[in-house]
């Protein structure tokens, strides 16, 4: 399976943004209301600055404390990308987030981002992948 066919499945609700100069708790606001983990951030809509996670709030709660919740977005964003496009396998998308230990990563087009996919998208796509190969395979030893 590849990530454009894993884009085809997730719900179209669109990817959830900031500025670099929103304040992290307006990121906060968006990541709860929305019930996700992670934000992009772009200042134009179009250009990819960086990428807002929980666990980015979460470590720079723990160096600095709340002060940090006052703090513009671009201080604590991940602004060092991996990405990934349409055409990338499943396994490789895995492995890149296993080992960058990420659980996000934005797709990209010719330098746009097209979509985000997360870690839960890529193992439903692959469970999904190994029931059908799975029941193709038992449907051949049963001789269906």
């Amino acid at each position: 399976m590849i990530v454009g066919q894993i884009l085809k499945t997730k719900a179209d609700m669109g990817v959830v943004s900031v500025k670099p100069t929103d304040m992290v708790t307006d990121a906060v606001t968006l990541l709860s209301q929305n019930r996700i983990g992670t934000v992009v951030v772009s200042g134009d809509g179009v250009t990819l600055d960086g990428i807002l996670s929980e666990r980015d709030i979460v470590r720079e709660l723990g160096k600095r404390g709340v002060s940090c919740l006052s703090a513009p977005v671009s201080e604590i964003m991940t602004a060092k990308l991996t990405t990934c496009t349409t055409a990338d396998s499943a396994d490789l998308v895995l492995q890149m987030m296993t080992e960058g230990r990420f659980r996000h990563l934005p797709v990209m087009d010719n330098g746009t981002m097209i979509g985000l996919i997360s870690i839960g998208d890529v193992v439903k796509a692959r469970l999904s992948e190994l029931s059908m190969e799975k029941d193709a395979l038992e449907g051949m030893i049963m001789g269906h």
